[in-house]
């Protein structure tokens, strides 16, 4: 019999604990997955720290984790696309509230994928690359084509130039470097931001312009940069980003809408162990008026934003045309590349804990990832 070994979250803020997990049966649906490859999210050590709180529905112990590669050891009797022994990436919705399953979670030895949201991994490409994908890609592709956030229209064999531009703020984060390529895809031209030394990067990725997100004037240099253009709409990456965004979409033509994937403040100075009161207190304050803030400057500017939840795309059919239709194809054909690069933390379920400490300390153009 199959053993299973998984890294839980016994409880709220409590430390993460390696044991015994039970061994994954697929629905007719799904598939189990023996992990070779995992890659961490900043979502992943935020729920350790406050979980409870952005996320109320998570049941405890859980597993974390939403990215994960590895081979098929078992499929559901309705799966037709893989078979025992495939090389596939997928995302592991376990904390999604309509999952909240711990078997789905990805910091595991053996994970259950649904069928359609898995795709194959080309030969060239290894397990520690492909895993920096899941949720990165399902991310910025919820905020470019969910109908209620920018609305783009989906990426097609044949680009189609739409001549309208994408804003991406933060374009060398991993959901920046996914969020141009899908742009790109298409047929939208890319204006984004990154440090001076990931221009070069984001530019190879597709971008037509890069900004230094740090200048006095980027704002200012954005909105010139799209006069007599139109802009159809904006994602918001980083702290702090949205602001800057709903300015430049409040003062250019076209869409009028931030589709926004961070909070409006910083979770990175958390306290060892998972925070303490008076520093969650004091957090929360300033969660609250960082959002307040954002609706005023919103409302002044004419430009509305929402939140982009991304594993919402589990059941709306976009899950289905991004991991089933288009991944296999551009990943294959090289259209789509696996990005940022991953930096291997160390090896085995042991080495989580340490990774996700090194993910809370920032990396640039790179995303932590850990060999299984």
């Amino acid at each position: 019999m199959q053993t299973n070994r998984a890294v839980w979250l016994p409880g709220k803020k409590a430390a993460l604990k390696v044991a015994d997990a039970p061994y994954p049966q697929p629905g007719a649906t799904q598939i189990v997955v023996r992990s070779a490859a995992v890659s961490i999210n900043p979502i992943d050590w935020i729920l350790q720290v406050i979980g409870g709180l952005i996320f109320p529905w998570l049941r405890y112990p859980l597993v974390l984790g939403w990215d994960v590669a590895g081979e098929v050891v078992a499929t559901g009797q309705n799966v037709t696309r893989f078979k025992q022994g495939d090389r596939v990436v997928g995302l592991a919705a376990g904390q999604d509230k309509s999952v909240n399953e711990p078997a789905e979670g990805a910091f595991q030895t053996y994970t259950l994928l649904r069928d359609h949201m898995v795709t194959p991994i080309p030969a060239a490409m290894t397990y520690e690359q492909a895993s920096v994908l899941p949720l990165a890609v399902s991310t910025a592709a919820c905020g470019l084509f969910q109908a209620d956030q920018l609305g783009l229209t989906l990426p097609t064999e044949i680009v189609r130039p739409t001549g309208e531009i994408v804003l991406v703020w933060g374009g060398s984060t991993s959901v920046g470097s996914n969020a141009i390529q899908l742009a790109r895809a298409a047929g939208y031209e890319v204006i984004t931001t990154a440090s001076p030394r990931n221009h070069a990067y984001v530019h190879d990725l597709g971008a037509m312009k890069a900004f230094d997100y740090k200048s006095s004037t980027v704002v200012r240099d954005i909105v010139r940069a799209l006069q007599g253009r139109t802009l159809a709409g904006a994602l918001a990456i980083g702290a702090g980003s949205a602001a800057a965004c709903i300015d430049i979409a409040g003062a250019s033509r076209g869409k009028k809408f931030v589709a926004v994937a961070s909070p409006p403040v910083s979770f990175d100075d958390a306290p060892a162990g998972g925070g303490n009161r008076l520093w969650l207190a004091g957090k929360l304050v300033r969660l609250v008026i960082g959002y307040l803030g954002m609706m005023l400057r919103a409302r002044r500017r004419g430009v509305r934003f929402k939140f982009i939840n991304g594993s919402s795309l589990l059941d709306d059919g976009l899950g289905r045309t991004l991991w089933s239709e288009y991944l296999p194809r551009s990943l294959a054909s090289g259209r789509h590349r696996a990005v940022p690069e991953p930096f291997v933390a160390g090896v085995g379920l042991s080495a989580i804990p340490e990774a996700l400490a090194m993910q809370k300390k920032g990396v640039s153009a790179k995303k932590i990832v850990v060999t299984l």
